[in-house]
C-alpha cells in the first residue's frame, strides 16, 4: 500500500479545509489525477494524486481540517507502469458486467419507486411512537390530548427535499462521479444542497444551478410550512432552535421568528475575518477623502476603447488608476512600507506590487499585481483582465495573492462613492475609488462647468502615515489622473 499525502500548497500554508472528495474506495486513479479539492486562506486548489493505483482506503472526510503532509489515502498501486495502460482496456470489460448489473438493478429500481409510497403516510412514523405500532387511529383520536406530539411529525415534511434521491439513478456508475461543474459544485456548498440527492436535468444528467436551486426552494418550503404549524406545536420546537443548541451546518431549521438556514463558515470567510480583525486592532488608521476631475481621462479613455476592444479588451478607468498610484508610490516610500512593530523597524519596499480587491462570490479577494510601475496602460490592461477572470472562475494560485505592498479597491463598480476602506496589513494604505458622477465645478476661469468626478478615500496607518504625507500622495494620484497625458510619458 501506497501512502498519498497533502503536499505543501504554498509558502505560509499549513493546512487547508477539504471541499470535495473525487475518489470512493474501489477506483482506480493514475497519477496527476484529481482527487480531493481543498480550500486554503483564499485559494480553492485540487490535489492531484501522486502515484496510480486502486484505492483502499480513505483517511478523511468532506469539511476536515488537514494538515500539510497528513495521509489523504492509500492506494494499492498497480503492477508495473503498464499497468496504468492495462486498467484502460480492463475498465471497458468492467463497465460490461456493469452494464449487466444495471439488469438486475433495475428491480431495484422500483424500490425508489416504492418510495414515494411512504410519503402519503406520515402517519407510521407518528404510529411508530407509540408502543403500539398498529394502532394508528389511536393517535388520530387524541390530537386534541396531544397536539405536541401531532407537530412533530410535521417535520418528516422536509423529506420532501429528500425525494431527489430519486437522483440516486445517476449515482449507480461505480466511479460515483457527480455530474456537476466546479461553479455548481461551489454553489451547492455555500447553499448546502448534496449533490448527491440532486437530479440533473442538464445533458447527460448534468446539474445545473436551476437543479440546485429547486432544491433549495424545497428545502425552504417544508421550514415555512414547518414554522406556520400550530403555535402549540412550534412552542415544543423552539428549543431546538435556541443559541445553545447549534443546527447542523447546511440544513433548513426554524428559530423563534422563522426559517433560517445554517452554513459552516468557510476557510476563506474564515481568514478574511482574522485578517480584518487583525488590521482593525493593530493599525489605527485615519481616512482622507478627495475628488479626482477624470473628465479629460474619460475623454482618452473614449477614443480608445475601441482599438483595445479590437484586441479583446475592455479598457475602464482601473488600469489608468492603478499606473497612476504606482507611479505615485515610487515618489512616496513612506505608502509602500511596512512596520515592523517586533524589531521596531519600518521596512522600505523597493519594488511596487498593487493589490486589486476582486468581488466574487466565495467573498473579497486581492490578487497582486507584480511590478505594477514598470508596466504601460496597455500591458496593466491586459494582465487585470486575466487577474479578474482567474479569480472569479477560481482558477488562481495561493502566491497570486501575496507579496502586494498597496491595495486599491473599486467600489464605483458596484456603487457608492465615498468609503472608510479598512488597510489590508501589513500593508501601511488603500484606496477606495467611488463611481464617478458629474458635479457642477467652478473652474480657474470662475467659470461653472459639469465635470466628471471621481471620489477618492485613502486610508492610511497613522502609526507610520502622517496626514500630510497621506495628503501629498494622494494629490500626486489625483494629478496623474487629471493630466492622463502625464500619466502615459510616466516613467
Amino acid at each position: 500500500m501506497t501512502e498519498v499525502k497533502l503536499p505543501e500548497l504554498g509558502d505560509g500554508i499549513e493546512s487547508g479545509d477539504v471541499l470535495e472528495i473525487f475518489v470512493s474506495v474501489g477506483d482506480v486513479i493514475n497519477a496527476g489525477d484529481d482527487i480531493v479539492e481543498m480550500e486554503t486562506d483564499k485559494a480553492t486548489v485540487p490535489v492531484p494524486a501522486s502515484v496510480g493505483g486502486k484505492v483502499t482506503k480513505i483517511s478523511i472526510s468532506e469539511g476536515d481540517t488537514v494538515p500539510i503532509g497528513a495521509v489523504l489515502l492509500e492506494v494499492e498501486e498497480a503492477a508495473g507502469a503498464s499497468g496504468g495502460g492495462d486498467s484502460a482496456p480492463s475498465q471497458p470489460e468492467a463497465a460490461q458486467p456493469e452494464a449487466k448489473e444495471p439488469e438486475p438493478a433495475a428491480p431495484a429500481t422500483p424500490e425508489p419507486a416504492a418510495a414515494p409510497e411512504p410519503e402519503p403516510t406520515p402517519q407510521p412514523p407518528a404510529a411508530a411512537t407509540p408502543p403500539a405500532p398498529a394502532q394508528p387511529a389511536a393517535p388520530a383520536q387524541q390530537p386534541a390530548a396531544q397536539p405536541p406530539a401531532a407537530a412533530p411529525p410535521s417535520t418528516p415534511a422536509p423529506a420532501a427535499p429528500v425525494q431527489p434521491p430519486v437522483a440516486a439513478p445517476v449515482a449507480p456508475p461505480s466511479g460515483a462521479v457527480i455530474a456537476a461543474g466546479p461553479a455548481i459544485r461551489r454553489f451547492a456548498r455555500e447553499v448546502g444542497v448534496d449533490l448527491s440527492r440532486v437530479q440533473g436535468s442538464g445533458e447527460g444528467g448534468r446539474i445545473t444551478r436551476d437543479d440546485v436551486l429547486a432544491v433549495v426552494r424545497a428545502t425552504s418550503g417544508a421550514a415555512r410550512q414547518q414554522a406556520a404549524a400550530p403555535t402549540a406545536a412550534a412552542a415544543p420546537a423552539a428549543p431546538s432552535a435556541s443559541p445553545t443548541s447549534p443546527t447542523p451546518a447546511g440544513t433548513a431549521d426554524v428559530d423563534d421568528f422563522g426559517p433560517i438556514r445554517v452554513e459552516r463558515m468557510s476557510k476563506i470567510r474564515k481568514t478574511i475575518a482574522a485578517q480584518m480583525h487583525n488590521s482593525w486592532t493593530t493599525a489605527p488608521r485615519v481616512t482622507n477623502f478627495d475628488d479626482a476631475d477624470v473628465t479629460d481621462l474619460e475623454r482618452l479613455r473614449s477614443s480608445s476603447k475601441e482599438d483595445y476592444a479590437a484586441q479583446g479588451l475592455k479598457l475602464t478607468t482601473m488600469p489608468f488608476l492603478i499606473k497612476a498610484v504606482a507611479t505615485a508610490l515610487r515618489h512616496h516610500p513612506v505608502i509602500n512600507a511596512v512596520v515592523d512593530e517586533e524589531n521596531g523597524q519600518v521596512i522600505y519596499k523597493d519594488y511596487v506590487n498593487v493589490g486589486i480587491a476582486v468581488d466574487t462570490d466565495r467573498g473579497l479577494v486581492v490578487p497582486v499585481m507584480h511590478n505594477a510601475d514598470q508596466m504601460g496602460v496597455p500591458e496593466i490592461t491586459r494582465n487585470l483582465a486575466e487577474m479578474a477572470g482567474q479569480v472569479r472562475s477560481g482558477q488562481f494560485a495561493v502566491n497570486d495573492l501575496r507579496g502586494g505592498t498597496f491595495t486599491i479597491s473599486n467600489l464605483g463598480a458596484i456603487g457608492g462613492q465615498f468609503s472608510t476602506p479598512i488597510i489590508n496589513v501589513p500593508e501601511v494604505a488603500i484606496l477606495l475609488v467611488g463611481r464617478s458622477r458629474k458635479l457642477p465645478v467652478v473652474m480657474p476661469d470662475e467659470t461653472i462647468q459639469p465635470r466628471l468626478m471621481m471620489p477618492l478615500s485613502l486610508s492610511y496607518d497613522h502609526r507610520l502615515v502622517d496626514g500630510a504625507a497621506a495628503a501629498r500622495f494622494l494629490n500626486d494620484v489625483i494629478a496623474y489622473l487629471e493630466a492622463p497625458s502625464r500619466l502615459l510619458l510616466a516613467l
